[in-house]
């Protein structure tokens, strides 16, 4: 999620995740230098340095004791059990509790948290992550490492012997002194995104091939539902989160757009309704602007477990009966699948879904 849609949500909901919809890097991570070649899956050759959003990283074996700070994301630590490596998770703090592969929420419960709380910025205090003595912290921004926030430094960890990681797409969330690339790469939001971070996670771990295969999959999946849709007339596709309304300045609905999202629903075979956007939509939106948009199917997006999608379906409807899809009850209800993480694949297939059957 973009850094101040990131705030507005942790400041009402302290620590309850959602998923970062983050940038797409312009180039991938670095590694001794060079480029990482994700190219065909070898074994990772210790040690193995890259330079991440400026700070120059080194592993010189897979890491064991790993803390996943919350970051208001899912995305990273969902990455890390679909590649098999909970086990190297001494602590996560990242959880949502809905998901688009229901199997991850028990999942996610199971991992350890390692006793952490989040302090009044909604996520580890510095002074834990150093108790906790791990050999690498995740974040999924530059600003999980803020000073001025009571979390651990980039630089206090390294003198500790800790490695930190910044998910390379969001390198400019949260950094002052961002690049002209990395603020680039952070607005070019993709699926892509959520692969190469799958990718960048098998070099670290030495688990190139599963990573592959995993990444392999994922966008075959997608790939899929892309060839499916060409040549069809794109419909027109509202991502809208009832419950995340507190994002926006009139009390709608959190619409999504943007990045990512306008990514997943291209995939699917449509056009975000509010195309490329951004996030400043989010927060202001007009009720005058929502009932004014072409909404041929709508994406009822679930951000608590309470929230029921056919529901919250039926009131927009009523609200907005001027839509396409109003009339036509065209709809799917999707969770974490449209943001930045590992679950693109199943938003994107249940959207199209929605798209094929809209008449």
């Amino acid at each position: 999620m973009h850094v101040h849609l990131r705030r507005s949500l942790a400041a009402v909901l302290g620590v309850t995740a959602v998923v970062s919809a983050a940038a797409c890097g312009v180039s991938g991570p670095v590694a001794n230098g060079e480029p990482i070649a994700f190219g065909p899956a070898g074994r990772t050759a210790y040690p193995l340095t890259f330079d991440n959003c400026g700070t120059k990283v080194t592993f010189r074996t897979p890491p064991r004791r790993v803390l996943i700070l919350n970051g208001t994301s899912v995305g990273e630590v969902e990455s890390f059990l679909m590649l098999g490596l909970g086990g190297s998770v001494v602590a996560n703090a990242q959880s949502y509790g809905v998901s688009d592969d229901p199997s991850m929420i028990g999942r996610i419960k199971a991992l350890p948290t390692g006793g952490v709380t989040a302090n009044k910025n909604f996520d580890v205090p510095a002074e834990q992550v150093l108790k906790l003595r791990p050999d690498l912290v995740v974040s999924t921004w530059s600003g999980g490492f803020d000073a001025r926030k009571g979390f651990a430094t980039r630089e206090q960890l390294a003198a500790a012997g800790i490695t930190s990681l910044v998910n390379p797409v969001n390198c400019a969330s949260g950094k002052p002194d961002a690049t002209a690339a990395e603020k680039t790469a952070y607005k070019n939001q993709s699926i892509n995104s959520s692969l190469e971070f799958l990718l960048l996670l098998g070099r670290i771990f030495d688990v190139q091939k599963r990573a592959t295969e995993l990444v392999d999959g994922l966008r075959a999946r997608v790939d899929a539902i892309r060839r499916r849709v060409a040549g069809l007339p794109a419909k027109k596709v509202l991502i809208a989160y009832p419950g995340m309304a507190m994002m926006n300045a009139n009390g709608l609905p959190a619409v999504m757009t943007g990045g990512i999202y306008d990514d997943v629903i291209r995939a699917a075979g449509g056009v975000n309704a509010f195309a490329g956007q951004g996030e400043n939509l989010t927060r202001t939106l007009s009720r005058e602007q929502l009932a004014a948009a072409q909404v041929d199917v709508l994406v009822v997006g679930l951000f608590t477990p309470q929230e029921k999608g056919d529901a919250e379906a039926a009131k927009l409807f009523a609200a907005y009966p001027q839509w396409r899809a109003s009339r036509t009850r065209t709809y799917t209800v999707v969770s974490d699948g449209v943001y930045l993480g590992p679950l693109n694949a199943a938003g994107v297939e249940k959207i199209a879904a929605a798209v094929r059957s809209g008449g």
